[in-house]
């Protein structure tokens, strides 16, 4: 009865702002995009669906050569076909919940000696059952947060990321639902498992994580952090089919959920010292609700538990 009602409080919250209502609002005050994004190299992780497909294909379009990274090689084929520029979208068929695959893609031969110029942490599961991947590991802990974290790490020790390029990372709005924690993260068993929970924690995590590696970084690459609202997806028709069924009208195509991650990519903008979040082409507060703000957890503690967690394939 709780959750129910914290969940009607957070939805009549951000419906404006997080549908499809909200995209259009937003979208009278922009300028088009160029798509103008040749001699670039991307890399997309969970890149045949919903919004990472939508993002391959208009970089493709756009003249990148995109680096199409997913698990259903028949989804990589179809996407292939689909793309503008066939020959310049190469598909790596990788476990992106599998820690040992994800370490083996800057060894790839579509990555090897070539610097990405945008890396687009996209992938992400919100699972209603436990389950745990061949490792050991929570799967949709591996899948949305240590993934992001293994692979981006290894792209920027193997000099893969370009110094004037961009990293994004694909959030969601369900992380200013939690305070940053750490531990709560990754659940070792089913125990209390609570999936919605646990990618909202994920979420908050990659907003943490952002502005670590922009503070270690130096904005060479520049990371950014975004959400891309609430977005009809396979995912959310397959975890969330109680919030589809009442809010499918309101809720954004996968092009308009890709959007800010082009802008993104083209615009590249400064570094905000204070952090954030953007959403619809402007950077948001990270926080909504005071009892966010509140957590005995750092980022960059949160930075080492993921090191610890990784560091069996990080050598």
């Amino acid at each position: 009865m709780l959750r129910a009602l914290a969940s009607a409080v957070f939805y009549a919250r951000f419906l404006r702002e997080f549908s499809a209502i909200g995209y259009r609002r937003a979208q009278a005050q922009w300028n088009p995009l160029r798509g103008d994004y040749r001699g670039q190299r991307w890399l997309i992780t969970g890149a045949t669906g919903g919004i990472g497909r939508s993002m391959a294909l208009a970089a493709n379009a756009g003249g990148a050569t995109v680096i199409a990274a997913a698990r259903d090689q028949h989804k990589l084929a179809q996407l292939r076909a689909d793309a503008s520029q066939p020959d310049a979208l190469l598909p790596l068929a990788v476990d992106l919940s599998l820690m040992a695959e994800v370490a083996s893609i800057p060894g790839a031969d579509p990555l090897v000696g070539q610097p990405i110029d945008v890396l687009i942490n996209n992938v992400g599961v919100l699972l209603n059952e436990f389950s745990q991947t061949d490792e050991g590991l929570e799967t949709s802990f591996a899948t949305n947060i240590l993934g992001h974290y293994v692979l981006t790490e290894r792209l920027h020790a193997a000099d893969l990321l370009s110094a004037d390029g961009a990293v994004i990372n694909m959030s969601s709005g369900g992380m200013y639902g939690t305070p940053l924690r750490r531990e709560e993260m990754a659940a070792s068993s089913d125990r209390d498992y609570d999936g919605m929970a646990a990618y909202a924690t994920h979420k908050r995590a990659q907003v943490a994580l952002t502005g670590l590696w922009n503070q270690r970084w130096q904005g060479a690459p520049r990371a950014y952090v975004m959400h891309p609202g609430w977005v009809d997806t396979d995912g959310v028709r397959s975890s969330l089919p109680w919030f589809r069924a009442t809010l499918k009208r309101f809720l954004r195509d996968a092009e308009q959920g890709a959007d800010t991650a082009l802008w993104l990519a083209e615009t590249r903008p400064a570094i905000a010292p204070d952090g954030g979040i953007y959403l619809d082409r402007a950077l948001q507060p990270e926080h909504s609700f005071d009892f966010t703000k509140r957590s005995e957890h750092t980022a960059e503690g949160v930075y080492r538990f993921l090191s610890e967690q990784a560091a069996r394939w990080m050598t």
